[in-house]
C-alpha cells in the first residue's frame, strides 16, 4: 500500500519549472531515498509533500486521502513531519516540552499543564530506546540526541511519514549506526520515511528504494539492492562520478608548514607534522577528535596553548586570523553558512572581501573595475552558477556557495590551503568541481589540508592520511598504502567502537 502517492505533479515560480510531471510513491513501512543534484526539485517536492506548497498540477494523495487544498496543518493532520537538517527544536525548551509541542497546540487550551502530556512523552521515548532526561533542556544535548528529539516529537503527532533531510551530516559513524536501527524498527511497525542525502553509501545502507531526480523530474525509482554508487551518480548528473585512488606523490620537498607539539587545553595534545609544496594532506577522525580545533589554531581563530608553528622553516606567531592571512595560510570551514559567508551581502562582495586591499587605487578608494574582473573570473573558474554577481550569497545552492568560499581564499593566492569538510551537504557534480580545484592548485604547488570523514574522498584526493582521536594523531600512512577498510577501522578501534 502506497502511503504517498503523487502522480503528475507540477511547480512553477516565475517561469522556473522546478516540478515537472513528478510521479512519486512511498509505500507503507519503506524507507525512500531521494537523491539528486542541488537545485534539482528535491526541496520543492518534499515541500509539496508537507503542505508548504500548493502543486500548479497534478494531485496529492496522503494515506489514501486526496489533498484538496494543502497545507502544513493538514499534511501534519495526515501523519506527514518533515526533520530538517537545523531540526527547527527550540532549545530553550526541555526535551518534554518539544516533545509534546504539537499535542498541546492541537488541544486548543487557553492553559496547558505540561504534567498532563510527560506519560505519553515517556512512552514515545521508551519506545524508541531514548536514555535522555526528559526535563533536560534541548541545547544542552548532543546533536545526535537532538535528533531523537526531533523524531520523537514527530511521533507524539501521530506522524507516520517522516521526511529527514540530511540527517546524518553531523554525526559520527557510531551515531549513525544507532539512528539507522533506529529507523529499521520504526520501519517494521509501519512507520515510512524519505531519507534525503549526498552520501550515497547510505542511501544504499539504509534504503529500500531509491528515486533519483534530475532538473524538476524524476530520472528514475529503483530498488536499491539493484543499483551501486555509480549508477546513482549516472543517473543525477547524466555520467558517473569516477573517484580512484590516488597513488601518486606529487609534493615537492620544500616544506611550507610545519608544526612541532602543537597543544591545546581539552581540544588537542603534542601535534606535530610537516607539510610540502603541493601536497594534499587528509585529516580525518571521529568527530569530536580534534580535527576541527587543530585547524582553528592553525588559522588563529583559537589560538594553541604551546608548540610552534613554522612556515617555510622560519617560527611565526600565529595570534588572530589576520596573523595567519599575513603568512599565506587561508581557511575554509566546515560551516559555511556562519564562518564561511555573510549570507545578506552580494557575491561579488563575498569573493573579494579578504582581499579588498588588493583592489586600492588613487586616494585609497576602492576600484570597482578591478573588483569585477576578478569576481568575473572567479566565477568562470569555478563555474558558480549565477546570473548576477549582485545576487545575495543566500539565493545560491550549497554548492555554489561553496564554491564562493573557495574563490574568496584562492583570490590571496595562499601558499597554505585548509579545507575544513569541503563537500559536507553538496551534490556529485559540485564535488567533482571543488576535487578538480583542489588538484589543479596543489599541482601549482600550493599546500592543501583537506580535513573529511569522507574516506573514498579523502583516498581520491590526498597524498597522505592523518588520523586523530582524542586530540592526538594516532596514524600517518601514504593514500598508496591506505584503503577504506584500514582507515575507518583505524578511527573506530582507536575510539573504542
Amino acid at each position: 500500500m502506497n502511503f504517498i502517492n503523487a502522480k503528475n505533479i507540477s511547480k512553477d515560480f516565475g517561469g522556473v519549472h522546478a516540478l515537472k510531471g513528478v510521479y512519486f510513491t512511498v509505500r507503507q513501512g519503506e524507507i525512500m531515498g531521494l537523491v539528486g543534484q542541488n537545485g534539482c526539485g528535491k526541496s520543492t517536492l518534499i515541500k509539496t509533500l508537507a503542505g508548504v506548497w500548493r502543486p500548479d498540477g497534478g494531485t496529492l494523495e496522503i494515506a489514501g486521502q486526496k489533498v484538496e487544498n494543502p497545507s502544513p496543518f493538514i499534511a501534519i493532520k495526515l501523519g506527514v513531519s518533515v526533520i530538517y537538517q537545523d531540526l527547527s527544536l527550540f532549545p530553550n525548551l526541555s526535551v518534554l516540552e518539544n516533545i509534546c509541542l504539537g499535542p498541546i497546540i492541537g488541544d486548543n487550551s487557553l492553559l496547558s499543564r505540561i504534567s498532563l502530556y510527560r506519560g505519553k512523552a515517556m512512552e514515545i521515548l521508551a519506545r524508541l530506546g531514548i536514555d535522555i532526561n526528559p526535563d533536560d533542556l534541548v541545547e544542552d544535548l548532543p546533536i545526535a540526541k537532538q535528533q531523537l528529539v526531533a523524531i520523537a516529537r514527530a511521533l507524539a503527532n501521530d506522524s507516520r511519514l517522516l521526511i529527514l533531510d540530511e540527517p546524518t551530516t553531523a554525526l559520527t559513524r557510531r551515531e549513525i549506526i544507532q539512528l539507522f536501527s533506529l529507523l529499521s524498527n520504526l520501519k517494521k511497525g509501519g512507520i515510512s520515511f524519505v531519507f534525503i542525502s549526498h552520501k550515497l553509501g547510505e542511501i544504499l545502507e539504509i534504503c529500500d528504494r531509491v528515486t533519483v531526480m534530475r532538473d524538476g523530474s524524476i530520472i528514475g525509482t529503483e530498488e536499491a539492492a539493484s543499483l551501486n554508487i555509480s549508477q546513482i551518480e549516472g543517473m543525477m548528473l547524466g555520467h558517473a562520478l569516477a573517484l580512484q585512488k590516488k597513488t601518486a606523490f606529487r609534493s615537492g620537498k620544500e616544506v611550507v608548514l610545519s608544526v612541532e607539539h602543537l597543544s591545546k587545553k581539552n581540544h588537542f595534545l603534542d601535534v606535530s607534522f610537516a607539510l610540502h609544496a603541493g601536497e594534499v594532506l587528509g585529516l580525518s577522525g571521529l568527530l569530536g577528535s580534534g580535527r576541527t580545533e587543530l585547524a582553528s589554531a592553525i588559522f588563529g581563530i583559537s589560538p594553541a596553548d604551546s608548540g610552534k608553528i613554522l612556515i617555510r622553516g622560519k617560527e611565526v606567531r600565529i595570534a588572530s586570523v589576520g596573523n595567519a592571512i599575513h603568512y599565506g595560510i587561508a581557511y575554509v570551514p566546515e560551516d559555511r553558512l556562519t564562518q564561511g559567508l555573510v549570507m545578506p551581502h552580494s557575491i561579488s562582495n563575498n569573493i573579494v572581501i579578504a582581499t579588498l586591499e588588493q583592489y586600492l587605487g588613487r586616494l585609497a578608494l576602492l576600484s570597482f573595475q578591478k573588483i569585477g574582473l576578478t569576481v568575473k573570473n572567479w566565477i568562470s573558474k569555478l563555474d558558480i552558477k549565477t546570473d548576477d554577481a549582485r545576487k545575495a550569497a543566500s539565493t545560491l545552492s550549497g554548492g555554489n556557495q561553496q564554491k564562493i568560499v573557495i574563490a574568496k581564499w584562492l583570490a590571496m593566492n595562499p601558499a597554505v590551503l585548509i579545507m575544513d569538510g569541503p563537500t559536507v551537504g553538496i551534490d556529485v557534480g559540485a564535488k567533482r568541481a571543488i576535487y578538480d580545484t583542489i588538484q589543479t592548485n596543489a599541482a601549482q604547488g600550493m599546500a592543501v589540508i583537506v580535513i573529511s570523514d569522507d574516506i573514498p574522498e579523502l583516498l581520491a584526493n590526498c597524498d597522505r592520511i592523518l588520523i586523530m582521536h582524542g586530540g592526538r594523531l594516532t596514524v600517518e600512512m601514504p593514500t598508496s598504502e591506505a584503503d577504506e577498510e584500514s582507515l575507518q577501522r583505524s578511527m573506530e578501534i582507536r575510539s573504542g567502537a
